[in-house]
């Protein structure tokens, strides 16, 4: 993986973002702003499953009081997600937001750009600046066309206008639905400025195709070292969003999430139930903490070469298990064992 790239710093509640920080994972709230209650439920859930930062809407002034006491209640730091009115930005930080997401050439005057900027500052809150496809100044498509360019350019155009009053605690989102265009748009802006980077596929739709867009996306830019925070974006329950996200900074080697099982797809090899093992396996090392590599291989041909690298693994024969550490074969186990023995030996690491 390449180094990282080297940006400013800011810090959101108690999450740092950029300057050499852990990626961190964001997602957002889709329950009605106004209700607390369900928000509640939805931000206990999402830290259950590993969130560490949670956006949510403030479209009206009565969603401040709900927002008011979610952000008192969130053990993680929460953004407010803000449109065209600066005085829900204003009553959002005084709510107690982490961090505010909003565009600045698009709430209206300067005096009101500067008010944001200085209740900001003065609460050491961060903005995040979200330029999406869908959102990029007239101006700019009439010059660049709905592009990476114009992306960068929309971004850039209003990171200005909040350094014209000195706010540098500044992260940048450029997204797109298009996978290559958000790639593109989030090198040119790496090379532009330092400022943190916060990752993302906008209205990358269902599950699968979240995942599939999201992991070549966000995959390719962090394998360069680019990308300081990600959310990834799942039309259903945000909860999805960061299972896919662990998955991602995994597979990168970015962050370790506990285990990571290796198994084959299965062929007509395959003698033993394996897919049900996998499964098996999965849920015995939910909460695992331990870094290691867990192999778990349909059958004696190719499984102990590929599980060769593994802390521990499994490869099946028939009706029965090698049990492998490291490369050296252990004993056989008989296949109605092998999730127990497979378990008992990961608990001995």
């Amino acid at each position: 993986m390449a180094d990282r790239r080297i940006s400013r710093q800011v810090k959101c509640g108690n999450v740092l973002i950029g300057g050499g920080a852990t990626v961190s994972i964001q997602s957002m709230l889709n329950t009605d702003p106004h209700d607390f209650e369900s928000s509640r439920q939805q931000i206990d859930a999402l830290v259950a499953a590993g969130c560490e930062i949670i956006r949510i809407t403030v479209p009206d002034q009565l969603s401040l009081d709900t927002l008011r006491e979610l952000t008192s209640y969130s053990p993680v730091p929460i953004v407010a997600d803000i449109h065209f009115d600066y005085k829900l930005a204003l009553g959002a930080i005084d709510a107690g937001v982490s961090k505010v997401r909003i565009n600045p050439g698009n709430i209206g005057s300067d005096d009101r750009v500067r008010a944001v900027a200085d209740a900001a500052g003065a609460r050491g809150i961060p903005i995040r600046i979200g330029v999406n496809s869908g959102s990029i100044e007239k101006h700019i498509l009439e010059k660049l066309g709905n592009t990476a360019e114009a992306l960068v350019e929309s971004a850039l155009y209003h990171v200005s206008l909040l350094e014209k009053y000195n706010f540098k605690d500044i992260v940048i989102s450029i997204k797109s639905s298009d996978v290559v265009k958000t790639i593109k748009a989030y090198e040119t802006i790496a090379a532009s400025t330092n400022y943190p980077l916060h990752l993302g596929v906008t209205e990358a739709g269902t599950y699968v195709q979240s995942a599939v867009k999201s992991s070549i996306a966000l995959g390719s830019l962090l394998t360069r070292g680019i990308g300081d925070t990600i959310r990834v974006s799942v039309t259903g329950d945000p909860v999805e969003e960061i299972s896919i996200a662990k998955a991602i900074l995994s597979a990168v080697g970015e962050r370790k999430f506990g285990p990571t099982i290796v198994a084959c797809p299965t062929c007509g090899r395959t003698k033993v139930d394996l897919i049900g093992i996998c499964k098996q396996v999965e849920n015995r090392l939910v909460g695992c903490t331990k870094d290691i590599k867990v192999a778990i291989m349909g059958c004696a041909v190719n499984g102990p070469g590929e599980a060769r690298d593994a802390d521990i693994g499994i490869a099946g024969g028939i009706d029965e298990f090698l049990l492998i550490s490291k490369g050296q074969i252990i004993r056989k186990i008989p296949a109605t064992q092998a999730v127990d023995q497979l378990i008992d030996e990961i608990d001995r690491i």
